[in-house]
């Protein structure tokens, strides 16, 4: 009988386990399922049913017919559509790499141990706080072609500005530098891929009599390399949805001859002005397959230059 008892109390403790674990599970789900269910209603079923709209003349205001790949045949053709993309990859040419370049540089002066950094840090990063329809619209200003305080600047020293915003030829560059102007979170992963180098590297390099620029080609530069490639991926999937700026810079049309048109700029356009919703999806998924393409380009090549501590 003592046996029989024994057995029943030890087949109890992994059963009262399974319930508590089973409870835990149930709790675990229950406050997981507001992300769970905002994730499956605003983003996976959007986002197949977009595959099928692209497929199809859907309108919003109807429901439309299924064509085929003609929404992709007919993006092939359309010329503002191949402007779009230039425009986009114009923008991230020269941005991404500026980018780098400038957010590496500005992290390793706020890197000095300066009295009052700190403060430096801060000023830096408080342009990334403005939004960007107030940042357009303080640059609208900064580079007015008539009373803009960069154009008056370049009047004082007897250089006649020109027309930023009004050119073709100078839009995509003036969106390039107004863009730059809110590196500072890049700047602030910078400094943190900068605080996470050992000071041990950088002492023996000084024993091999290594002097700033040496320390900065063979220690810096390649134990921050992780740090680049992390800002180079999300600095190309960023460029390629640019769309606050240019689209408040010129009210929506693109202008100076469609300089200022890019690509998520358009896709807005056809989705939401002309209702043309399957033409919009398919632009979509184009632009999901391009930036696909370039981030697994970017992974399979980083072997070559992404050095990472201890290995």
């Amino acid at each position: 009988m003592a046996k029989l008892a024994d057995s029943v109390q030890v087949n109890a403790i992994p059963s009262a386990r399974k319930r508590a674990l089973r409870r835990t599970n149930v709790i675990g789900w229950l406050f997981a399922s507001p992300w769970a269910i905002g994730l499956l209603c605003f983003y996976a079923i959007p986002m197949l049913m977009s595959i099928y709209f692209s497929f199809t003349t859907y309108s919003i205001l109807q429901p439309g017919e299924f064509v085929g790949m003609s929404n992709y045949i007919d993006l092939f053709h359309d010329p503002l559509f191949w402007k779009s993309i230039y425009n986009t990859i114009y923008f991230t040419v020269f941005f991404v790499p500026l980018s780098i370049f400038f957010g590496v540089a500005l992290a390793m002066m706020l890197n000095m141990k300066v009295k009052g950094m700190a403060i430096f840090r801060t000023i830096f990063f408080l342009p990334t706080l403005v939004p960007q329809v107030a940042l357009a619209v303080l640059w609208m200003w900064l580079l007015h072609p008539n009373f803009g305080l960069v154009n008056g600047m370049l009047a004082n020293i007897g250089i006649d500005g020109p027309s930023w915003l009004g050119g073709e030829s100078w839009s995509k560059p003036s969106l390039i530098l107004m863009s730059l102007w809110g590196i500072g979170q890049a700047v602030v992963i910078y400094l943190a891929g900068l605080g996470d180098i050992p000071d041990e590297y950088y002492e023996a390099a000084q024993i091999d009599g290594a002097n700033w620029f040496q320390k900065t080609r063979r220690v810096t530069l390649p134990l921050l390399t992780p740090v680049i490639f992390y800002n180079l991926v999300m600095g190309m999937i960023g460029a390629f949805q640019q769309f606050t700026l240019p689209y408040t810079l010129t009210k929506g049309q693109g202008t100076p001859a469609n300089s200022m048109t890019f690509y998520v700029m358009y896709l807005y356009e056809n989705g939401f002005r002309y209702f043309k919703m399957g033409y919009a999806s398919a632009m979509a998924w184009i632009l999901f397959i391009i930036v696909m393409a370039l981030t697994g380009i970017i992974f399979i090549t980083s072997k070559r230059w992404v050095h990472y501590q201890g290995k």
